[in-house]
């Protein structure tokens, strides 16, 4: 597990863009088994490539006119439980991080894996993710 002081500053890029983060297994069940409503869940990470593309291009997709109706974040390495119990919502998909998932009516409809996000720039991400919202939000 990463020191809660290296994960901060990731953690609060995100929540102060208007993510809640999921830190239990609990709350992952109670956001994910919505039947109505759209959820993106960003599988956060320190790694760069959560950094350079994942966080900015997730945060430059939420200026796109339709977006997700929940924006939730789990922390690879930090909040395991919260993190395997979203993995297990994520499935067939093996585990990624970072990763982004986009739920519709508590049903994956979308995934972007990290050979996804590592070595593209945020705009790609956000096309991406912008996309996914035009067709599923």
């Amino acid at each position: 597990m990463y020191p809660e002081e290296v994960c901060t500053p990731m953690r609060e890029e995100l929540t102060a863009a208007g993510f809640q983060e999921l830190r239990t297994a609990e709350q992952v069940d109670e956001m994910l088994n919505k039947s109505k409503g759209t959820v993106l869940v960003l599988v956060n990470s320190i790694c760069g490539c959560a950094a350079g593309s994942c966080r900015p291009g997730a945060l430059l997709s939420l200026e796109n006119t339709k977006k997700p109706d929940f924006l939730t974040t789990v922390f690879a390495g930090q909040d395991k439980e919260a993190t395997d119990r979203a993995r297990a919502y994520m499935l067939p998909y093996p585990p990624s991080s970072p990763s982004i998932a986009l739920f519709k009516n508590g049903e994956l409809v979308h995934f972007v894996e990290r050979h996804n996000i590592e070595g593209h720039v945020k705009e790609t991400i956000a096309e991406n993710l912008c996309a996914a919202y035009d067709e599923f939000c």
